[in-house]
């Protein structure tokens, strides 16, 4: 306890003291705001370090468990083991807490560490080499600096668990390496978000928090709307008030704006850029090569075989799809791959509530974006296409936590045992399993 409380406390200085090489970096790289660098980056880690640290006495006691009779005299727990040696891979969207959030699990959690940063935000992984092996211990963290062809070898060495964020072609590969060692792993694979407007809503509302959680970090976060599914008349209404409500962020001009961030990397701009030639532009669409910059644009007139709805858009891109009424929308979704976050806008909490029972997704967020991300109670991950288990406060820790199941038996009495003992008969078999089995309790008669 007091080992891991003290790498933990390490990890706090840490932010503490590299604050500002910390936002300088990651403006370099993506040219993130420093209120969206401190909100996604420092707070979120600051947030699930001081959750661990609060709470570490208690999770890691023994969580003993219910006994039957034979064993009454006994201890039946939960032992909390840590898995060994865990890898993290991370990506460049949040260079720091998503590479920090699961490091702060896995310590509290008694695993040693190699740490894989993004070789594309290559300011924040100068920094992240340089600076963090300095606080840490050694013996019990590494960092290592790697591509495409050094991951791919490092992936090659047994690891007891690996946590890897990232996309799902790249994730199939992580999964089959950790196969060939029946490796566990943690998959957060991201994926295209819908976000269901209804027409009972307040629009301005609706459209300065869609536009912020899209175009937070100009669009580059996993978690961000993707997309809207509304009617043709709503489309009316929110197509202006997105464009009042972009303006009301970043200006006329949200180049010059000091708030809207630019894309990572040249291959990731020409990316983007390409999807414009999507649908229709009805706001934004105007881009710099040399600048990296995006605008933040919203597409009508879309197809659902259209480039930008077939990939995960990973830019200040919005695209509306028309529908009729909430059934289709919610079809919508449903024919396409299990997303990381569903969302869903309505003054009407049986809408709401509509969309979260008949959809799947990894996580649901009603009536606004990214918010659910900020709870260390809430967990956080994908399913099928969108990725494999969860974390954030507790649920990082008992990601990277062995559950033992444990009993502990008296060596003596063995009178008590001889009931389970050759030579059998229908008497024994009936004392045991009266002593032994889970009764169902009364059940609800329905009237």
């Amino acid at each position: 306890m007091e080992y891991r409380v003290a790498q933990l406390e390490a990890l706090g200085r840490f932010l503490d003291e590299k604050k500002e090489d910390i936002l300088e970096a990651i403006a370099l790289d993506m040219g993130k705001p420093p209120f969206e660098a401190e909100l996604s980056e420092i707070f979120l880690c600051k947030n699930e370090l001081h959750e661990a640290l609060n709470n570490l006495s208690h999770w890691v006691k023994d969580q003993h468990v219910d006994r039957n009779l034979v064993m009454q005299l006994d201890s039946t727990f939960i032992r909390k083991d840590p898995y060994g040696v865990v890898l993290i891979i991370a990506p460049w969207n949040c260079p720091i807490s998503l590479l920090l959030g699961p490091l702060i699990g896995a310590v509290a959690a008694g695993n040693c560490v190699i740490l894989k940063p993004s070789e594309v935000t290559k300011n924040t992984e100068r920094l992240m080499a340089e600076a963090l092996p300095s606080y840490l211990d050694k013996d019990c963290v590494a960092l290592v600096t790697a591509g495409v062809q050094e991951t791919t070898r490092l992936l090659e060495n047994k690891f007891d668990y690996i946590f890897y964020t990232g996309n799902p072609s790249v994730g199939r590969i992580v999964m089959a390496a950790a196969a060939k060692h029946l490796t566990p792993v943690m998959l957060e694979l991201g994926g295209k978000n819908p976000c269901y407007v209804c027409d009972t809503c307040d629009v301005q509302n609706v459209a300065r928090r869609v536009a912020w959680g899209r175009f937070f970090n100009a669009g580059q976060t996993c978690a961000g709307p993707d997309y809207v599914l509304c009617s043709a008349e709503m489309q009316e209404k929110l197509v202006p008030a997105l464009r009042k409500a972009i303006t009301d962020f970043y200006g006329f001009n949200p180049r010059v704006s000091p708030d809207f961030a630019r894309i990572v990397g040249d291959t990731h701009f020409q990316r983007v850029q390409a999807l414009l030639r999507s649908g229709r532009v009805v706001i934004g669409g105007q881009t710099d090569e040399k600048e990296r910059y995006i605008a933040p644009t919203v597409l009508v007139d879309l197809q659902p075989s259209d480039p930008v709805m077939q990939e995960e858009i990973f830019g200040p891109i919005l695209s509306i799809i028309t529908v009729a009424n909430m059934d289709e929308a919610i079809d919508f979704i449903n024919s396409r791959e299990r997303p990381l976050v569903v969302y869903a806008f309505s003054s009407d909490d049986k809408v709401v509530n509509q969309v979260l029972e008949r959809t799947s997704s990894g996580g649901f967020c009603g009536n606004d974006t990214l918010m659910h991300v900020m709870l260390t109670s809430l967990p956080f991950g994908g399913i099928g296409n969108s990725g494999l288990g969860m974390y954030h406060g507790k649920f990082t820790f008992d990601t990277f936590t062995h559950h033992r199941g444990c009993l502990h038996r008296n060596m003596g009495r063995e009178a008590l045992n001889t009931l389970r003992y050759p030579p059998y008969s229908q008497q024994k078999l009936g004392i045991v399993r009266a002593a032994s089995e889970v009764k169902r309790k009364g059940a609800c008669t329905l009237l």
